[in-house]
C-alpha cells in the first residue's frame, strides 16, 4: 500500500451483456509511475472509461484522493489528467485554441491558461507549432498536444491509454521520459496503460490485467523473481498461463 494512496479502486467490475470486461479489480497507487500492461482485449481501456466516470461501474468503488468519482465526479475530474486511445483534439482549431478551450472548461482564467500553456508547449517542444491547426501536425504530434491538454491543469492524477500509439520511437522515448521526470518533479500519479514491454520495464510498479482481471502488481523485477523468469514478458505468459504463440521470449509486445 502506497504511503499516500492517489487513486484506490476496490473490487470494480463491469459488465457488456455476457461479456466481464472488467472483474473484480482491486489496487491502490500513490506518486510514481505505474504499467498497466496487457495485451489488447485484457480489458485496459474499459477500466480508463470507469476512472474517468465515462462509464459507472458495475460494481465497486474508485476513489482520488479521498473522492468517490462515482458521487463527487466533477471534483474528482479536476484532479485527473486523461489522454484516451483515440484522439479527441478539435483538429481545425489551433494546438493554443484547443488549450484554450480546454482551461476554460476546467474554469481556469486567461492568464493562467496562457501561463500553463506556455509551460507545457516548451516542455513538449511545440511551441513552434501553437499556432497551427492540429490538422496540420503530425500523428506523433498531434498526441503530444493531447498530453499538453492533460497537464494544463497541473493534475495529481494522470492517466495514459496506449499513449505512444503514432510515435517514432524516438519521439515514443522522449515522451517516455518526459513523464517518468514529471513522476519525480511534480509528485505526480501516472498509470500508463501499454501492451509494450519495454514501456511497462521503466515503471516503479507493473499492473499485469489478463481477461479482466489483475493477476499481479509489483515491481518488474520482483514479478520476473517470483516468476522464475528472465524477462517480463515471460513473467506475464508465466502468470496468465498462456504461452507466446510465434513470439520469441524477447518480444518488445503482447
Amino acid at each position: 500500500m502506497p504511503d499516500e494512496t492517489v487513486l484506490s479502486v476496490t473490487s470494480v467490475s463491469k459488465h457488456y451483456g455476457k461479456l466481464c470486461a472488467v472483474n473484480q479489480v482491486s489496487f491502490q497507487l500513490g506518486s510514481g509511475f505505474y504499467a498497466l500492461l496487457g495485451p489488447n482485449g485484457a480489458g485496459k481501456s474499459t477500466l480508463f472509461q470507469l476512472l474517468t466516470g465515462l462509464f459507472a461501474p458495475d460494481q465497486g468503488d474508485i476513489h482520488l484522493n479521498g473522492v468517490s468519482i462515482r458521487q463527487h465526479l466533477p471534483q474528482a475530474l479536476a484532479q485527473m489528467g486523461v489522454v484516451f486511445q483515440q484522439p479527441a483534439l478539435d483538429l481545425d482549431l489551433s494546438v493554443q485554441a484547443n488549450l484554450d478551450f480546454y482551461g476554460r472548461l476546467h474554469g481556469m482564467g486567461k492568464a493562467a491558461i496562457r501561463t500553463r500553456s506556455a509551460a507545457v508547449l516548451t516542455q513538449l517542444e511545440l511551441t513552434a507549432v501553437a499556432q497551427q491547426a492540429c490538422r496540420s501536425l503530425s500523428g506523433g504530434n498531434r498526441r503530444k498536444v493531447e498530453l499538453a491538454r492533460a497537464l494544463l491543469t497541473e493534475p495529481r492524477l494522470l492517466l495514459m491509454d496506449e499513449a505512444t500509439v503514432g510515435l517514432d520511437p524516438a519521439s515514443r522515448a522522449t515522451l517516455l521520459a518526459y513523464v517518468h521526470r514529471l513522476c519525480q518533479e511534480q509528485q505526480l500519479c501516472v498509470l500508463w496503460a501499454t501492451h509494450l514491454i519495454d514501456e511497462a520495464e521503466q515503471a516503479a510498479q507493473v499492473l499485469v490485467l489478463h481477461k479482466g482481471k489483475l493477476l499481479a502488481q509489483d515491481t518488474p523485477a520482483t514479478l520476473r523473481q517470483q516468476t522464475g523468469t528472465a524477462s517480463l514478458l515471460e513473467a506475464f505468459f508465466q502468470l496468465s498461463g498462456e504461452a507466446a504463440v510465434d513470439s520469441p521470449p524477447t518480444s518488445p509486445s503482447l
